[in-house]
């Protein structure tokens, strides 16, 4: 009888040991989860930041470095510019017609793996060039990033007027 209840001490111990160690492994796992997922919302909210920095600098070389290979870039009241050679003239005819003067506000970035996506705003001004008059500029955006050589990149971005 002694050894039935050493014994199952003994298995509730093991059990509970197992159990215990199981909890810790799991905690780990979702701190460093966490600790990653922080980390890439970060990467992207630089990457977010260059690329508003691009945009008021007027750089399209710039800009269009922060797109994937195969990027797509899709402004409102024009067509779709796909790869880096149309991004690339799309961005500079963009910036032949204006300056932008902007902030954003990032609303929302949610990170699936080697996916993510963001809902931003923007507002400033605009100057525009043919005629020298600066507008108010206000839009709201959707970015899609994509890890690509181990760096978030854009891999699709819309907008559209709020106003």
């Amino acid at each position: 009888m002694k050894i039935k209840k050493t014994l199952g001490l003994i298995l509730l111990t093991i059990s509970l040991f197992s159990c215990q160690q199981e909890k810790q492994q799991n905690n780990s796992t979702l701190k460093n989860k966490e600790i990653m997922e922080n980390q890439a919302k970060q990467e992207i909210e630089n990457l977010l930041n260059t690329y508003k920095e691009t945009l008021n600098a007027s750089d399209a070389v710039k800009a269009t470095s922060l797109y994937t290979k195969d990027g797509a870039f899709m402004p409102s009241n024009a067509p779709s510019a796909i790869g880096k050679e149309q991004i690339l003239d799309a961005y500079e005819f963009v910036f032949s017609q204006i300056q932008l003067s902007i902030q954003f506000y990032i609303d929302e970035i949610h990170i699936e793996n080697e996916m993510a996506f963001a809902m931003t705003r923007s507002k400033g001004g605009t100057l525009i060039h043919a005629n020298k008059t600066t507008i108010p500029e206000e839009n709201r955006e959707l970015f899609v990033f994509q890890k690509e050589e181990g760096q978030w990149k854009i891999a699709r971005y819309m907008f559209n007027k709020t106003k």
